[in-house]
């Protein structure tokens, strides 16, 4: 049986407090409100069952199911919290200072027993970004990023280095989510000239020319994101440069490469020039979307294979979040873009309702797949602050919108293990509720006055591409005729072969310029002959 939905955290200047889901929405007695405007940071742990905060004088730690404190630490700084995948270690991070006479710092990262409440190790951490360590879901393993090596200690005995991985300066590494056996990407910048690389391990075979799983080089990257699969079967790499050298973008310069554990590796070929904002993987593991391309942007499914499977053509997107059990994707434009999402049903690829969501700086799936939060918090915004709670048919269940004296920091839903909600059957209808939808409306453009009482001519600026499902389609409908079929067929495949030649084209001018194309780019290239007669026979209908 699934348990009631997930309690909502939120911290604001209000203090912090916590909030029952639907259909309540009522303040929670799990845990008393704190007051005040000095909690920095709170977090659950993965399964929900603990909660920790920090309220600058002290980290406490309290059970939810019980409602019990369990431990309180004296750490008045402390702004990152983490608890380890078992809830075994609580880690905890305090902003890194030196000593006025220049003496090194006193170790700032803790780890702390859960169940005894004694400090297992504490490190020097200087930096904030990548502080926690990562662990392995059974806590086998718990690995860092020290002097551009990856140290690996097992069974959390942070006494003795089980293991290093040391390449010549590893700036990123990603453990492997699932069951062992476990494995770690790494991340190694380039630099004079070589190429920047990501290679796939598995744990601990490190040593050896050929211990790497997979390997995967390009030029542009100034920093990387490596995203594993739910399965740990593949990795998505995003290579970013902070500037675009063409001039052609003010995000600089972005590439998504695939690199599987079975040694393959591509680039995938985004259909439209412009920025990545955002590639997610399905929880099924055997396909991903990217939003990418200038406004108006694409947002494409692809498989494993690289290919696109649906392309949900144009619009005001810049970010994608799949639901827990995979099967509702939303599409939508936060931050600069106006908040419209798109919740489409991803088997069927129907849209399920276009909610707006204006000057959303914050979006989360609730655990059970249905619910929606958005909000706007500080600093992203300082005005308009608060948060809404939806459903996925579009209807908003609950809004709470804080004073115009006070701020919303953060507001965040309580985490259920996989598998404790059970997947429901997609609705289209709305769902009822009390809370009125306040739409924005949509500004009308500007027309000079010489021209209001005359007709409005329909050009665009951006040409809009309307979605577009890209594998063959199996349904209900009614069979074609055999000429019907045998000209369905031919024009389809024209059409696949004149993108593939104008694939090959590009691939051709970015070799003319000296650009280091990848293998499968390269037999790409060789089959432009073969598609050429292919398209010529089609031409002639033979």
């Amino acid at each position: 049986m699934a348990p009631s939905t997930p309690l909502l955290t939120v911290r604001g200047s209000e203090g912090l407090y916590m909030v029952n889901g639907p259909p309540h929405f009522t303040e929670s007695t799990v845990f008393p409100r704190e007051s005040g405007k000095n909690c920095k940071v709170c977090i659950f742990s993965k399964d929900g069952t603990l909660f920790a905060w920090g309220n600058g004088e002290k980290v406490n730690i309290i059970s939810v199911t019980n409602k019990g404190l369990l431990h309180s630490f004296d750490l008045l700084k402390a702004v990152c919290l983490e608890f380890s995948p078992k809830n075994t270690v609580l880690a905890t991070w305090q902003p890194y200072s030196t000593s006025k006479d220049g003496t090194a710092g006193i170790p700032n990262l803790q780890l702390y027993d859960v169940k005894t409440g004694t400090c297992l190790k504490s490190f020097i951490q200087k930096k904030m970004q990548n502080w926690c360590p990562s662990w392995s879901e059974d806590e086998t393993l718990c690995a860092r990023n020290v002097n551009n090596e990856v140290h690996f200690f097992e069974n959390n005995n942070f006494n003795t280095i089980a293991n290093k991985l040391h390449l010549q300066k590893i700036n990123d590494f990603v453990l492997s989510p699932g069951p062992q056996p476990y494995k770690v990407a790494v991340y190694v910048p380039g630099s004079k000239g070589a190429p920047s690389f990501v290679r796939l391990y598995q744990y601990p075979n490190f040593a050896g020319p050929h211990a790497a799983l997979a390997n995967k080089s390009f030029f542009k990257a100034d920093k990387v994101t490596m995203l594993w699969n739910k399965k740990a079967t593949a990795v998505l790499v995003i290579a970013s440069t902070d500037v675009d050298k063409t001039g052609a973008s003010y995000y600089g310069e972005q590439t998504l490469h695939y690199i599987a554990t079975n040694g393959e590796s591509a680039v995938v070929q985004l259909p439209k020039n412009g920025p990545i904002y955002d590639v997610v993987w399905n929880s099924s593991s055997t396909e991903f979307c990217a939003v990418y391309g200038f406004m108006p942007a694409k947002a494409t499914i692809f498989n494993l294979k690289c290919d696109p499977v649906f392309d949900f053509g144009t619009g005001p997107r810049n970010a994608a979040y799949y639901s827990p059990h995979g099967h509702i994707l939303v599409l939508a434009g936060f931050g600069n873009l106006r908040g419209q999402m798109e919740v489409w049903d991803v088997k069927n690829y129907k849209l399920i309702s276009k909610p707006v969501a204006s000057d959303s700086t914050y979006f989360a799936w609730c655990p059970d797949g249905e619910h929606i939060l958005t909000a706007t918090c500080a600093p992203r915004l300082r005005v308009n602050n608060g948060y809404k709670i939806w459903h996925y048919t579009g209807s908003i269940l609950h809004k709470y919108d804080v004073p115009s004296n006070a701020e919303l920091w953060q507001v965040s839903w309580q985490p259920f293990l996989d598998g404790i909600f059970p997947a429901k059957t997609i609705t289209y209808q709305a769902v009822p509720s009390e809370v009125p939808n306040e739409e924005p409306k949509v500004a009308t453009a500007y027309r000079p006055p010489a021209l209001r009482n005359k007709p409005i001519t329909n050009s665009k600026l951006h040409e809009e591409e309307p979605p577009q499902n890209m594998k063959p389609q199996s349904g209900n409908d009614k069979p074609l005729s055999k000429t019907a079929l045998k000209n369905q067929r031919k024009h389809e495949a024209k059409k696949a072969a004149k993108q593939k030649l104008k694939a090959i084209e590009q691939l051709k001018e970015q070799a003319a310029t000296g650009k280091q194309l990848e293998k499968n780019q390269l037999e790409k290239i060789q089959k432009e002959t073969a598609l050429l007669q292919e398209l010529e026979d089609l031409e002639l209908g033979i």
